[in-house]
C-alpha cells in the first residue's frame, strides 16, 4: 500500500490516523471566526485543518435550489455568504502556518483549484460531489500533488472510474463517506472501508457525518488511515454544518482515541513476554490437596490445580498426572514436580 506524504506527515496504515479537521464553511465567511476555529483545532491537538474554497459563480449557475434538509436557505446564498476572497484565504493559510498546523482546502471549481495551487497547498481534498467530476479530477491531478478523495454518493464502479483518471499520476487516498446529514449509524457502512482497501490498495479513510466520534474509532480499528469530521467551537453557532460538527473536547477525544485504537489494532493471538509476571500468579499448576504416599496413584481426591502458576506442571496437563504413581511422599498443599510422577513425559 502506497503512503501519502502531506507536508511531511506520512499517511498510511503504519502511522496513526490523520484527523482532518473540517472547518469547511463553519466560519460563515468571517476571517476572524476562521482564525478562532484554527486556534481551537490547535488547542485540541490537531495536525490538519481543512477549509472549502468557493468561488460561487465558477462552481454553479444561479439557482433557487435549497440543500434539502440541511437548510431552507438558497444554496447560492449559503455559498456566497461563506465565500472567502483569495486574500482572506491566504490570511487564514498564513495564520495556520504561524500556529504550526497544516492548511488544506477543498476546491469546488477549476478556478478554486488553480487558486489553491497558486497558494502552495501541499495536497488537495476532493469532496464527494466531485468524486465523479472527471474533468476537475484530471485538472487537479495535473498539479502533481497528493489527492484525498471522498466517495459519498458513488458506488464501487464509479470509484473505479475515478481511480483510473488519477492512478499513476499522483499519490492518492480514498475516503468512504455517506452523504447524509446526519448519517444514521446503520447507514455508515464501515465495511466499505475494508472493501476499498482490498480493491485499491491505497490509504483509505472515513469522512463521517454521523453524530459523535464513535464510528471514527470503529473505522480506525478496521484500518482507516484518515478520519474527517466537521468542526465547530459550538453547535449553537449558526451555519448549515454546525449541527453535525464536533466541538473541541470531542475533537481531542477523537485524536487521542484514534491513536489509542491504532496502537491496539494488529498483532496475533500469542503470549507476550510482558505477561509472564501475571502468569506466575494467575496460572494454576498441579498440587497435592491431601498427603500422597510414595507408590500412591494420583487422583482427583488427592490432587488438583491451584494458583500460583510457579509449579512445574500446568493445569492444562493435569489429565496426564491422574492415574500415574507418585515417586515419593508429597505433603498436602505443595506443588507436584515432574519428577514426582512416574511415567510423566
Amino acid at each position: 500500500m502506497r503512503e501519502l506524504d502531506i507536508a511531511g506527515r506520512k499517511v498510511g496504515p503504519d502511522h496513526p490516523p490523520l484527523v482532518l479537521v473540517e472547518v469547511g464553511i463553519n466560519h460563515e465567511g468571517d476571517v476572524e471566526k476562521a482564525k478562532r476555529l484554527v486556534d481551537a483545532a490547535v488547542a485540541s491537538g490537531a495536525e490538519v485543518v481543512k477549509f472549502q474554497c468557493h468561488i460561487t459563480d465558477k462552481e454553479m449557475v444561479p439557482t433557487d435550489m435549497t440543500p434539502g434538509e440541511i437548510s431552507n436557505d438558497r444554496l447560492w446564498d449559503i455559498i456566497k455568504r461563506c465565500e472567502l476572497t483569495e486574500d482572506e484565504e491566504r490570511e487564514v493559510q498564513a495564520y495556520c502556518k504561524q500556529k504550526g498546523i497544516i492548511y488544506l482546502s477543498t476546491p469546488f471549481s477549476r478556478e478554486a483549484a488553480d487558486r489553491l495551487n497558486d497558494m502552495g497547498v501541499p495536497a488537495f481534498k476532493i469532496g464527494s460531489g466531485e468524486c465523479n467530476n472527471l474533468p476537475l479530477l484530471e485538472h487537479v491531478a495535473g498539479f502533481g500533488k497528493p489527492m484525498i478523495i471522498s466517495t459519498g454518493m458513488n458506488d464501487l464502479e464509479s470509484v473505479k472510474r475515478t481511480v483510473a483518471v488519477i492512478a499513476g499520476r499522483v499519490p492518492f487516498a480514498l475516503m468512504h463517506c455517506t452523504s447524509m446529514y446526519p448519517t444514521p449509524y446503520d447507514k455508515v457502512r464501515l465495511a466499505a472501508i475494508t472493501q476499498l482497501i482490498e480493491d485499491f490498495d491505497v490509504p483509505v479513510g472515513l469522512s463521517d457525518h454521523s453524530l459523535n466520534i464513535w464510528t471514527c474509532l470503529g473505522a480506525t480499528a478496521l484500518g482507516a488511515s484518515l478520519l474527517e469530521k466537521h468542526f465547530t467551537i459550538s453547535r449553537a453557532w449558526p451555519g448549515p454544518d454546525t449541527a453535525i460538527s464536533i466541538e473541541p473536547d470531542e475533537l481531542k477525544d477523537l485524536i487521542d482515541g484514534s491513536k489509542a485504537v491504532w496502537q491496539a489494532r494488529g498483532g496475533e493471538k500469542d503470549v507476550l513476554p510482558e505477561e509472564q509476571p501475571v502468569i506466575e500468579f494467575a496460572y494454576a499448576t498441579v498440587v497435592a490437596i491431601a498427603p500422597i504416599k510414595k507408590g500412591e496413584v494420583f487422583s482427583k481426591e488427592n490432587s488438583w490445580v491451584k494458583r500460583p502458576g510457579t509449579g512445574e506442571i500446568h493445569a492444562d496437563r493435569y489429565h496426564e498426572v491422574v492415574g500415574k504413581t507418585a515417586s515419593r511422599d508429597i505433603d498436602a498443599e505443595t506443588h507436584v514436580k515432574i519428577s514426582d510422577v512416574i511415567g510423566y513425559d
